[in-house]
């Protein structure tokens, strides 16, 4: 009981702080509004939120027993011990035996590697993305924003009251190299104020709040990613466990922004691994690995159908010919489109912590 308290209070603490969205904006790079929606007007049943990912993940970590966390810990081998368990050997040469492992360290997981799965596979496109301060208040609605062009799209959203998170996506042959934003080819630059420089000439002639948003963006929020995915194909991909090891989040199943996921299937994955595992430790009617099989097999369905609509809806949206954009913008956004089947994935039943 005081555990589940905790979680409530948790839940509730967070709820507190994400910032409730009412409405979504669609415009072309010419700055025209192509639709507005509001989320209730299309689906009664749905509340949106945001917050800061730091914010997310320090409130997380606050319900943890001190040191629990050791922060820097790189993975260097993992392997099976002698006693069952699993030995992970650590960067700085320090290991660990523990008798259950939890892969949540990222697309790049050398757990996931170690299990078998490939490299995520990299989509076609990259992303800048940052997060705007203003000091002062930022001067936002409460609503999410959207910008569309020609096979380059940007985004925005008011995650707290000074903060407002923002994205560029744009197409790119590969990973360091881009079809319509030459001056973004070459090598991986990770210099922020590089970054920062090249996000502003990929919008450039776009609305001056874009503009005034990247502007006002600390240089060390700024990032260039690769957008990647993996697609668990049944039958082909291992299992989403191998003995007490065990993935989850984008160590499992890497996949495209494109559906505003944030973290969010991280968490259902959380809660339901949690659930799986609780039970098999206090009751014992099942085996730690039959939990971890029992976990992957509930997600899977879930999991797998969101990586490959994520993928297409990618690739809708990065349309660059003419002819189909002016399609995009003046037929199926404004006359088409319905918001509410689209938002039907957010559904998730947690049930009781």
């Amino acid at each position: 009981m005081a555990m589940e308290n905790k979680c409530v209070r948790c839940a509730t603490k967070m709820f507190g702080l994400a910032r409730k969205l009412c409405r979504m904006m669609v415009k072309s790079q010419d700055g025209r509004e192509l639709r507005s929606f509001r989320f209730k007007d299309e689906d009664e049943s749905q509340e949106v939120r945001a917050v800061e990912r730091r914010i997310l993940l320090e409130t997380l970590a606050n319900q943890l027993p001190p040191d629990s966390i050791s922060f820097g810990s790189k993975l260097g081998k993992i392997e099976r011990s002698e006693s069952g368990g699993t030995l992970l050997e650590l960067a700085d040469g320090s290991s660990i035996s523990a008798k259950i492992v939890i892969g949540c360290n990222g697309i790049r997981s050398p757990i996931a590697k170690w299990m078998g799965f490939s490299e995520p596979r990299y989509v076609g496109h990259c992303a800048f993305r940052g997060l705007g301060f203003y000091p002062g208040g930022q001067p936002f609605e409460p609503r999410v924003n959207y910008i569309y062009g020609r096979g380059l799209r940007a985004g925005f959203v008011p995650v707290s009251a000074t903060k407002v998170y923002w994205f560029i996506c744009f197409n790119s042959s590969t990973p360091a190299e881009g079809k319509d934003c030459s001056h973004m080819a070459g090598a991986k630059i990770t210099d922020p104020s590089v970054l920062k420089k090249q996000a502003i000439e990929a919008v450039q002639n776009w609305p001056s709040e874009l503009l005034n948003i990247i502007n006002l963006t600390p240089d060390d929020t700024i990032i260039r990613t690769p957008l990647v995915d993996r697609w668990l194909w049944p039958t082909i991909s291992p299992p989403a466990s191998s003995g007490k090891i065990v993935l989850v989040g984008d160590a499992w199943h890497p996949m495209t922004p494109n559906l505003s996921p944030g973290a969010c299937y991280a968490l259902e994955d959380a809660v339901v691994l949690a659930r799986k595992l609780a039970s098999a430790i206090k009751t014992g009617s099942t085996s730690v690995e039959d939990a971890l099989r029992s976990y992957s097999n509930e997600r899977w369905p879930r999991i797998f159908p969101l990586t490959v609509r994520a993928n297409l809806v990618g690739s809708l949206l990065q349309w660059d010919n003419p002819a189909v954009c002016s399609v995009r913008n003046n037929v199926i956004i404004p006359k088409v489109v319905r918001l509410g089947p689209m938002l039907e994935h957010t559904n998730f039943d947690c049930e009781p912590l």
